[in-house]
């Protein structure tokens, strides 16, 4: 397993550019010892590996292929392809609009992540456009918000940087197949030696078999302040499998009366059960939802058309 590099600089300390929760944590959690724990847990940046892309670099060649061309939002190259979309149903207030990506991948090493400012650690955000036009991407998706907790399996192109297993996550193999796996019941060291390429930790899985998996609406990925629930009715960011290089992603709008109000756990799983998707998984969604192709941001997040920080993303390079 490739160790990356750990900063022997002390950690920034500067205020997330995301203001947590709208800046009313600090407010919820009353003051004294109480916010300066919360501050330090959910605000002030902590990074533990800096320049996280040469760790990547010296790990694996990655596949790039040929030099891809870009029509309407339609992007491919010699050995992969993506095209991008939009779909709404109702109105009002029972209004519904979402995005959907279809990847068709040569290879699992077509689909890349990358960090915040490229570095891991927690609380380091960045707009998801900000990191794509970094990374020279030509379509990308936030991704599960790592940052914004301190367990989990993190491997993000074939490199281990977190090994705490804790929930249900989702696993992007060699043959570019997806898997949701019981991370408490496997290790990050075990999981690079079968050749898992990529790993999200936020969930819950959505649909496993073609079939949506029962008892989603009650799941509680977080039991931090302010993160209680990712239930109800809410834009909403997942990825799925149709058969092993043939990946779909969806984001849902919500928020916006009129535009798109958002949608439940199951409906969202239904989505990738009419797409045809065998395995899915949730991602952050919210205000983080964000789909960027050739540079522009796709979706509206919450009906205003600007993006929220986050720690990740997901992305194919132009």
């Amino acid at each position: 397993m490739t160790t990356p590099h750990i900063s022997s600089t002390p950690p920034r300390r500067g205020v997330s550019r995301r203001l947590l929760l709208g800046g009313g944590l600090a407010a919820a959690l009353g003051v004294g010892g109480t916010t300066a724990w919360a501050l330090d847990r959910f605000v002030i940046e902590h990074p533990e590996v800096t320049d996280a892309s040469s760790a990547w670099a010296a790990s694996t060649t990655t596949e790039t292929g040929d030099t891809g061309t870009v029509t309407g939002q339609e992007w491919s190259d010699s050995t992969s392809s993506l095209s991008i979309s939009q779909h709404s149903s109702g109105s009002g207030s029972s209004a519904l609009t979402w995005f959907v990506a279809d990847l068709r991948l040569a290879s699992a090493q077509v689909l890349r992540t990358a960090f915040a400012d490229d570095t891991f650690g927690e609380n380091i955000i960045e707009l998801p456009s900000e990191m794509a036009s970094a990374n020279d991407a030509v379509w990308a998706l936030n991704g599960d918000y790592y940052g914004f907790r301190d367990d989990g399996i993190v491997i993000r192109n074939g490199v281990a940087f977190r090994d705490r297993g804790a929930r249900q996550g989702l696993a992007l193999g060699s043959d570019a197949s997806l898997r949701l796996y019981d991370e408490t019941a496997t290790s990050a060291s075990d999981l690079v030696a079968s050749g898992v390429w990529q790993t999200w930790s936020f969930g819950p899985g959505l649909v496993n078999d073609g079939t949506v998996i029962s008892g989603i609406e009650d799941v509680e990925v977080d039991t931090n302040p302010g993160n209680h629930s990712i239930q109800g009715t809410q834009p909403r960011t997942g990825i799925g499998m149709i058969e092993p290089g043939h990946l779909v992603a969806v984001a849902v709008d919500g928020r916006s009366s009129g535009y798109s109000v958002g949608i439940g756990m199951t409906a969202f799983a239904e989505l990738f059960v009419g797409l045809g998707a065998s395995v899915a998984y949730n991602l952050d969604g919210g205000g983080s939802t964000a789909m960027v192709f050739d540079g522009s941001l796709v979706n509206n997040p919450l009906g205003r058309g600007t993006e929220r920080g986050t720690s990740d993303i997901l992305y194919v390079r132009r």
